[in-house]
């Protein structure tokens, strides 16, 4: 039996799965908390990542390995390789301001004509200008500047500071994949390079960036193990669930992305749809809302009910939830871009207004914030033939029966698995045939 480990390191935890090369199916995992917050010690990834792998039962009889992560998060560093100063998270909202001065500076067009993106305080871009802006003795100070993903397979790969790793600090040998340099903001999706007059105009001056791999192309371990592009999570996700051009991928988490693979690029002056890359030549554009299972936690607490109950009271209701009508922005919205937004149910009536109806009236509400999504993307020109519905709220038998309707899809739920980490291990796979 061949084996391959997959990770998936991302703000909440790391998980790592060894699975069987050929077949797909998990021998071993392992798994380590991150701490929470918007600003993280790398280090604190890397010394997760080691107990993930050694909770899995190590690497020793693995023949490939390859790293999903976090997309966006900045990563500075030195020309010794030593880390800059704790990494900037997706979500660390400080560059909101960069975000806007670098549209004005540039045009939202341009950019997104450029980069696939309109920048926004998620992106590596916006980090890069607030360090240049608010510290600059550290942004001088940046040699080069790696993503999540990419740091943890170099560090993984043998290399970092002088003494603290047997390769040494090599900034030559950071890798990426396409997925996750799509997601920094300097990335042209039309030539696959880096736009380094953007990179200049964020951080005050070039820097290293690693070297964007192909799909199947790989470099090696300290110990000559291949190791594979790896990923941004949702691509990696996407390669998990075996998602294909036509599939839209329908991700309920704490907030909600859908995500499609697309044989063409998207361009979407909006920012609505951001223009990614996938991990496997094609792209993956990608909607994100803000309110998704939270919304059937904020309800079954409520109703003073479990998931499973919350599910039995929607499903005894008819469609529609008799007139009842959530608007399901608890914590504002990001699509529609209503920060500022909160939630609201009408249609009350004292035939509508049962425990039964409000159940169903959050399930439909929650999934119509996810339809508004596929209609961006159908809007774009995007195909859409197949919902793959993943996460936490897509284990709701309520969710599972009345999203066909809403989604206006055939829909697929997939047994609840580790995506990005099997996404991971699968591309580890595919790195183990001739070349």
């Amino acid at each position: 039996m061949t084996l391959v480990l997959g990770v998936d390191s991302s703000t909440q935890a790391c998980k790592v799965v060894v699975v069987d090369a050929a077949t797909g199916a998990v021998v071993r995992q392992g798994r380590a908390a991150h701490p929470g917050g918007t600003e993280v010690d790398p280090e604190v990834w890397w010394t997760a990542l080691q107990a993930a792998i050694a909770e899995a039962g190590g690497v020793g009889d693995v023949a490939a390995w390859a790293v999903g992560g976090q997309q966006h998060g900045m990563v500075a560093l030195d020309a010794e390789g030593c880390v800059i100063r704790p990494a900037l998270l997706w979500n660390d909202t400080r560059s909101a301001g960069a975000a806007r001065d670098l549209v004005a500076e540039f045009g939202a067009d341009a950019l997104v004509e450029r980069t696939g993106l309109v920048p926004v305080a998620s992106f590596t871009i916006t980090k890069l200008r607030w360090l240049r802006d608010h510290e600059p003795e550290h942004a001088a100070r940046v040699a080069a500047v790696a993503l999540p993903h990419d740091w943890l397979t170099w560090r993984l790969r043998g290399f970092g500071p002088e003494g603290d790793a047997p390769r040494g600090p090599r900034l030559e040998e950071l890798v990426t994949d396409r997925s996750d340099a799509s997601g920094a903001g300097y990335w042209d999706p039309a030539t696959g390079g880096y736009d380094r007059e953007l990179l200049i105009a964020a951080l005050g001056h070039d820097a290293i960036l690693p070297r964007v791999l192909g799909p199947r192309e790989h470099v090696l371990d300290a110990d000559g193990r291949r190791v594979a592009p790896g990923a941004g999570d949702n691509a990696a996700a996407a390669l998990g669930v075996g998602a294909r051009v036509g599939d839209v991928v329908v991700s309920i988490g704490t907030s909600g992305t859908v995500f499609a693979v697309s044989a063409q690029r998207t361009i979407d002056p909006s920012g609505t749809v951001a223009g990614f890359a996938d991990a496997d030549g094609h792209f993956l554009p990608l909607v994100a809302t803000l309110n998704a299972a939270r919304v059937l936690d904020a309800i079954a607490g409520v109703l003073g009910v479990d998931h499973d109950e919350l599910s039995r009271l929607a499903l005894a209701a008819e469609s529609g939830a008799g007139g009842l009508t959530l608007v399901p922005y608890f914590e504002g919205e990001r699509t529609p871009n209503l920060p500022d937004a909160t939630a609201s149910l009408t249609g009350m009536t004292l035939a509508s207004t049962t425990r039964e109806n409000l159940a169903r009236a959050a399930v439909e509400g929650m999934l119509s914030g996810l339809a508004a999504g596929l209609e961006a993307l159908r809007g774009l020109g995007v195909p859409l033939e197949r919902a793959v519905l993943i996460g936490g709220g897509a284990r709701s038998a309520a969710v599972q029966r009345i999203a066909p309707a809403i989604l206006g899809l055939p829909v697929q739920v997939p047994a609840p698995g580790e995506y990005v980490a099997l996404g991971a291990a699968r591309q580890a796979a595919s790195v183990l045939s001739p070349v």
